[in-house]
């Protein structure tokens, strides 16, 4: 799909439905099983049928050693992980040995069940693992510099919540595992997730085509696209994140939007799905939800929080990344104690658009090879989400230019700081909010990131619109 700036003549602005705001009585809908094992827990007549559904394992103090301590004592802290396991219904995405995470994820809610945040940990994370013990036919694992997601293939969840619990000095109080059938029945028991793809999609490995545009995903569809690694962007995990993050905010829009809460079949079929897709730590019971859920009826949209930890690629490890410090250990002191991420709320005065909610189009106006590959990196380092990367239409090009439409003018400020030299060329006719920065031969990279930045940690919440930054 064209970026609507210098390839395709201005289309007609898309009608869309006013957004709904409605309040919620899940306490975790961003983590998605969470808030649904929470709601099965309100509906009584189903209540004992949905709690059975869900499976149980038992972690052991042992399993998990010397543990943070627990700062702020009411708060709510649980580890979300999709598990990519093969075997059985999940054989045709491909085989390999053993269970690994896909996705994971902290959840944080707060004490007193008015606002959440949802923590991502990208799996290629090169962080220093703990040592864990054998367990149920797991070898363990010995202490070593290594991915974030070789812990659960070396000592299952326990070992996992170890891990996440000694990099970030965060109390984990419960985890919750997803596989990928469930996760389909639950797109497809709400009707669809409506997403927005910026090109068209034929990704082998993901089973996943798909036409480009505005459009609702059914089961097979949805978990193809939060699978999709290669085939979209610059062919990152952190660009995975970014779209799964977007993916759960648009499907905790549905569910908010009452089609599935007022609709009792629909309902039953998400829990149902949901449910049978799940599996916890035998405390985190359907009867406790319930008294979470109860006590966060007020919980809106606005107030779930996605954040990615902030990372950098690694120059020691080529394909992983590295956490960035001192940004990390502050964004693991806020989730501890319960504080409030700097500049996620509104303020008076200039507004500034955070990096996670701009969308770029590089284009490589030069003749130096790869280059627009280089600075894709970067930038997605930094946050923004790389929609696409390509040569531009003629070379040389002068003069480096960011081209943006007035949908596209909010963020244009917050890339042109960024970059040491730029033009900017408004597109007037164009709808589209992505910018297109083409790199020219004038190219003198980014400027240093400042010590005290702190938009990495800004993230998004529920009620952002992938479609609006298409």
């Amino acid at each position: 799909m064209s970026s609507g700036l210098t390839d395709a003549p201005p289309r007609p602005a898309e009608q869309r439905p006013p957004r709904r705001r409605r309040r919620w009585l899940w306490w975790l809908v961003a983590a998605v099983t969470v808030v649904v094992v929470a709601v099965a827990a309100t509906v009584g007549g189903v209540y004992v049928k949905l709690a059975g559904n869900v499976k149980h394992t038992d972690v052991q103090a042992d399993d998990l050693g010397k543990r943070p301590v627990k700062v702020a004592t009411k708060a709510l802290n649980v580890l979300v992980v999709g598990s990519d396991q093969r075997g059985g219904k999940n054989a045709k995405y491909g085989r390999f040995p053993g269970e690994r995470t896909d996705t994971i994820m902290l959840a944080h809610i707060s004490p007193k069940r008015d606002n959440a945040m949802v923590v991502s940990f990208p799996r290629d994370s090169m962080v220093q693992l703990p040592e864990c013990r054998a367990r149920q036919g797991l070898p363990g694992q010995r202490a070593h510099l290594g991915m974030i997601n070789e812990s659960f293939n070396s000592g299952g969840i326990a070992c996992t919540w170890k891990t996440v619990e000694s990099l970030t000095g965060i109390h984990i109080d419960h985890f919750v595992k997803v596989d990928f059938t469930g996760f389909k029945g639950m797109v497809d028991a709400v009707g669809g997730v409506e997403v927005c793809v910026p090109e068209p999609i034929h990704d082998k490995k993901a089973l996943l085509t798909l036409a480009a545009g505005r459009q609702t995903l059914k089961g097979e569809q949805a978990l193809g696209y939060v699978r999709a690694r290669y085939s979209l962007g610059d062919g990152s995990d952190i660009g995975r994140i970014q779209r799964q993050q977007m993916f759960i905010a648009s499907m905790v829009k549905k569910v908010m939007s009452g089609e599935t809460l007022t609709n009792p079949t629909k309902l039953f079929g998400f829990l149902d799905a949901a449910t049978r897709s799940v599996t916890t730590d035998p405390g985190l019971t359907p009867l406790v939800m319930k008294d979470l859920a109860t006590s966060a009826q007020g919980l809106a949209a606005g107030q779930i929080h996605f954040i990615t930890t902030p990372w950098r690629y690694s120059v020691t490890y080529p394909g992983r990344v590295e956490w960035v410090e001192p940004q990390s250990r502050k964004l693991f002191q806020i989730v501890a104690r319960d504080r409030t991420v700097a500049g996620s709320g509104v303020k008076g005065g200039q507004s500034k658009v955070a990096r996670s909610k701009i969308q770029v189009e590089v284009r490589n106006g030069t003749g130096r090879s790869h280059l627009a590959t280089q600075v894709a990196a970067v930038l997605e380092e930094r946050g923004y989400h790389i929609a696409k990367i390509g040569d531009a239409p003629r070379k040389p090009y002068p003069k480096t230019t960011i081209a943006y439409s007035p949908n596209g003018a909010p963020g244009a400020p917050t890339l042109t700081r960024d970059l040491l030299a730029s033009t900017a060329r408004p597109v007037p006719g164009a709808v589209t909010a992505r910018l297109v920065l083409t790199i020219g031969d004038d190219w003198k990279g980014l400027r240093p990131l400042r010590q005290d930045d702190t938009d990495s940690l800004k993230g998004f919440d529920a009620t952002h619109d992938s479609c609006a930054s298409a």
